[in-house]
């Protein structure tokens, strides 16, 4: 009979050797790379609702949405009726701004991208951006552990020389390594501009999702804009035709 050292010796023998330890930076990289594929997939459409809560309006608008790879995307308001059919389409690097009260397209240049998107807290670039967090950023884990009885990796990223990004840094805190919690945004001077949280855990099309994201400018703490998924399905075949200005001008 086989003695039990012989039993474990065998057995190291057949197990395959461990993979090579994965480094924090790779670490880093592969659980960014999931979240961008998370919200993004091959393409995507969905119905959104917006709320916005400034001191002097509240209001709502419902939102109909596509994408397609990380260069194509387009918004249009649904409701309410008298902003019905404004649309904003990102087709390669070009953004064009549609508002059927004046018939106008408008292009957006570079400097108009941080402007509020239709008075809401959210700017233009965050309503069309599409590229990947690993483009425009160095990533590093700067915390793995507990908080408020969640298992959260933070992440600190910082812009690359190179990228044409407004942020000085941008701290993201992710729960069980593939669910956003939190974004802090800071400005080029290391203030804090704005928090931007994630709640309400919803399945799409098979991912589990947070349907509600809110932004909260830090200077106006009272204000916020919250965005709330309704329906989102993803890698769904949508026409190259969607993404043109007639398309945008499309009532």
């Amino acid at each position: 009979m086989m003695n039990k050292p012989m039993i474990v010796l065998l057995a190291a023998l057949i197990l395959p050797f461990p993979a090579a330890a994965e480094t924090p930076r790779e670490k880093a990289a592969r659980i960014l790379d999931s979240i961008d594929e998370m919200w993004r997939g091959d393409s995507s459409h969905g119905i959104m609702l917006m709320r916005v809560k400034t001191r002097n309006y509240s209001r709502s608008l419902k939102m109909e949405g596509w994408s397609k790879g990380k260069d194509r995307s387009l918004v249009r308001i649904i409701l309410p009726l008298k902003e019905k059919d404004a649309a904003t389409l990102k087709s390669g690097n070009d953004i064009f701004t549609y508002l059927p009260q004046t018939d106008r397209t408008i292009r957006l240049t570079s400097g108009m991208m941080m402007g509020s998107w239709m008075g809401s807290h959210f700017t233009n670039d965050d309503l069309v951006k599409e590229s990947r967090m690993l483009d425009d950023y160095f990533a590093e884990i700067t915390f793995a552990g507990t908080r408020d009885g969640m298992n959260i990796m933070e992440f600190t990223l910082m812009p690359k020389p190179e990228s044409a990004v407004v942020w000085g840094k941008i701290i993201l805190s992710v729960k069980d390594e593939n669910i956003p919690v939190k974004e802090i945004y800071y400005d080029e001077e290391m203030n804090i501009a704005r928090t931007m949280t994630f709640t309400g855990l919803k399945n799409f099309s098979g991912r589990t999702i947070p349907a509600v994201l809110k932004v909260v400018p830090s200077d106006k703490p009272d204000e916020y804009t919250e965005v709330v998924h309704e329906s989102l399905e993803f890698d769904i075949k949508l026409p190259d035709e969607l993404f043109s200005l007639a398309s945008l001008r499309k009532k």
